[in-house]
């Protein structure tokens, strides 16, 4: 390990073609004391051999199976002392992203994680990006109803979000980690809860993690200056309407089941976990109403989802268990956390 602060956990699969454009930025950067760390789901392209022959800096970590992004980070986490900790996927950074990014923590010794402000850019299925001023995502913030979306995903930028503020959560495409809020965060000896996994596939346990950690008293930052660009593989809008839930339909094709199961489950799981019951009680007319809107929507335009029903059903006896630990060890009341539900 060399004897920088901050680590930048990169995880990929069969990423060939526009792998040299998510490893330039990170080459790039102003910031140049840190580590990089890669680590490779088996891929079955030339992936390997790019990071090999052009970045040999950058360690490489082979896997022979493809676990998934996040079990890829626990695994690189687990084994790091870093002060700080990046996980990154498929994002372009802009050139000072760490150097803000720890001069920001550096001031907020009681902030966990950074958060960017992600923009939206086309990639996939060009040579190319196209960089836009949409924005992806500022971190997530959750309702009443418990739904939860990516904060001003899908808004043209302008200047609305130029204040640096607290935000619920950091969302997963690349949060900037305080390494000692991590550890404090683990449960069972895990930062992400295994079961929140369908084989390679996960889905939440970003949601999962952050809040566990808001729970255990760690804030979570937004800095306008801190930025990046992602081309996101889900939706990349918001539902505020009823309506707006059939716009989304055609977007929604591109997503596997899978995912969608998952991402149906784990938010619910998430709740059962961290949420307070006397706050689920208060907003109780919110959420049931959401939930029968999701049924209907799920029973008319994806009635796979339900499906997982059983299963979910199955394990609440396992998020029971794991929120026991959770709330044996919060420091932040149902009042503060109520604040963000609104």
């Amino acid at each position: 390990m060399s004897n920088s602060m901050v680590v930048l956990n990169f995880v990929i699969r069969n990423g060939e073609k526009h792998l040299r454009l998510f490893l330039n930025s990170i080459k790039n950067q102003t910031y140049t004391d840190f580590a990089v760390n890669i680590w490779d789901n088996n891929s079955t392209d030339k992936t390997r051999e790019i990071i090999k022959t052009e970045y040999p800096d950058f360690k490489l970590h082979e896997s022979s199976e493809n676990i998934g992004v996040w079990s890829a980070m626990e695994k690189l986490i687990n084994h790091q002392n870093y002060k700080y900790i990046i996980c990154m996927t498929d994002i372009i950074l802009k050139n000072d992203f760490i150097e803000k990014s720890v001069k920001i923590m550096e001031q907020n010794s009681d902030c966990g994680a950074l958060q960017a402000k992600i923009y939206q850019m086309n990639l996939y299925g060009q040579e190319q990006p196209v960089f836009t001023n949409i924005i992806d995502t500022l971190g997530f913030r959750p309702f009443r109803s418990r739904k939860i979306i990516n904060l001003g995903q899908g808004e043209k930028d302008w200047h609305q979000y130029d204040n640096m503020k607290e935000v619920f959560a950091v969302e997963g495409a690349i949060p900037f980690f305080r390494k000692e809020a991590l550890e404090n965060c683990r449960i069972n000896g895990w930062l992400i809860d295994p079961n929140y996994r369908t084989g390679s596939i996960g889905y939440g346990d970003d949601l999962d993690l952050a809040w566990r950690m808001r729970l255990f008293g760690w804030k979570h930052i937004f800095s306008p200056e801190v930025i990046g660009y992602h081309d996101r593989s889900t939706t990349k809008g918001t539902s505020s309407k009823v309506g707006d839930y059939f716009k989304r339909i055609g977007e929604r094709r591109d997503i596997s089941m899978s995912k969608k199961r998952l991402d149906w489950r784990n938010t619910r799981w998430t709740i059962i976990k961290n949420d307070y019951i006397i706050d689920i009680l208060r907003d109780l007319p919110h959420i049931l109403w959401r939930e029968m809107m999701v049924l209907g929507y799920a029973i008319f335009f994806e009635p796979k989802i339900l499906l997982e029903f059983p299963f979910f059903l199955k394990s609440v006896p396992k998020m029971l268990s794991a929120r026991k630990q959770i709330m044996a060890r919060k420091t932040i009341g149902s009042q503060k956390m109520r604040r963000w539900f609104r």
